[in-house]
């Protein structure tokens, strides 16, 4: 019997996303037993010592990769950065209090409205009046000295644009949902009260949230909040109150052993901004394409751009789909074409699309 070869395509998905090809040979050729330990990580105990090397590496590794304070507890949860919507107003919103959103997409209006049905919510900003084109500057930003906390999404994936500065909060805790770019820059995480994401876009599988909160607020919650619900009962127990997601938390400890091998983030940095800046480069060689997000708010993880007409754009992404580029169908809420170039998407890629791309104006433009 002959193995056909596995050719791999560019992934140019917004997620779940393109792991680096080492993890996933990795993977591959431990999945049906792990070294001294005769079974699959797909079997394993999470109550094993096996397991407890796994899930402490990882997080040992986050802290390095990150450099993440002593006084910060590192979660690995489920549900999701839709969970955490809930899950953040839930611990830290006291009844009576408000907290502030700053909202910059389809993201944030859901985290909106998953908030309002614990408590008060003050829009502080907001840039859907502009179609989300941007996000706001430091001026537009009306934050309430007694929120508490202030919530923002650090990279918004359907429109392409990113925070490319850490809004300045006082003594309110920031909330950050970074879902899409997390560990894609060097974060100075004594900034935050609370960092969560989604582990499907940078870091691992679908399946795995990370949160990262600082510890004098695991006592917030209020004592009648459902168990597993409660942030502190997920510390206290090291992530391991119920059975967490055993295989993408053993991914994303490759993946990091993976980034701190290659430089670690100030490393990983300069390749997605030369990757990004690639791209950005051929929208704006000639004005056929037109980008989604203004210049100052531009993501590095995200590239959104449309053509002169809705018609070349889907025979763009037809055409692009068949040249082994794929996923580069722009959301259906913006229409356009979307490149999403998360820290494993290879930077030969890009290259393939900005050569696919000068090749397709040619016959088109």
């Amino acid at each position: 019997m002959t193995t056909a070869a596995t050719t791999r395509i560019h992934n140019f998905s917004a997620g779940p996303a393109v792991l680096p090809l080492e993890v996933l040979e990795a993977v591959q050729r431990d999945l049906i037993a792990l070294p001294g330990v005769g079974m699959s990580v797909l079997e394993v105990s999470h109550r094993s010592a096996a397991f407890d090397e796994i899930i402490e590496g990882c997080e040992a590794d986050l802290r390095k990769l990150g450099n993440i304070p002593e006084n910060y507890r590192v979660l690995f949860l489920q549900g999701g950065a839709s969970l955490q919507f809930s899950m953040v107003p839930m611990n830290l919103l006291p009844e009576g209090g408000s907290a502030d959103y700053i909202v910059t997409g389809v993201w944030a209006e859901k985290a909106v409205k998953e908030a309002k049905r614990v408590g008060a919510v003050n829009i502080a900003a907001s840039t859907a009046a502009e179609k989300f084109t941007r996000v706001p500057q430091p001026a537009e930003i009306t934050l309430d000295p007694q929120a508490a906390y202030v919530h923002f999404t650090t990279n918004n994936t359907i429109y392409g644009t990113q925070w490319h500065y850490t809004p300045d909060t006082g003594g309110v805790p920031l909330v950050a949902d970074a879902s899409s770019d997390i560990f894609s820059r060097p974060i100075d995480v004594a900034k935050y009260g609370l960092i969560y994401a989604g582990a499907q876009k940078n870091l691992a599988p679908a399946g795995l949230t990370l949160v990262i909160i600082r510890e004098d607020l695991l006592s917030r919650a209020p004592s009648g909040l459902a168990t597993m619900l409660h942030y502190a009962v997920h510390a206290e127990n090291k992530s391991l109150y119920n059975t967490p997601p055993v295989f993408p938390v053993y991914v994303m400890r490759l993946v990091l052993a993976w980034l701190l091998k290659n430089g670690g983030l100030e490393a990983i940095e300069e390749v997605n901004s030369r990757k990004a800046g690639k791209l950005y480069a051929e929208i704006d060689r000639t004005g056929f394409y037109r980008g989604h997000a203004t210049p100052d708010s531009r993501s590095r993880m995200n590239v959104t751009f449309r053509l002169p007409s809705e018609e070349l754009e889907k025979k763009f992404a037809k055409d692009s789909t068949a040249a082994g580029l794929d996923g580069l169908k722009g959301h259906r809420s913006v229409g356009g074409l979307r490149a999403s170039i998360y820290n494993a998407f290879p930077e030969a890629g890009v290259d393939a699309l900005v050569q696919f791309m000068q090749e397709f104006e040619r016959r088109n433009g």
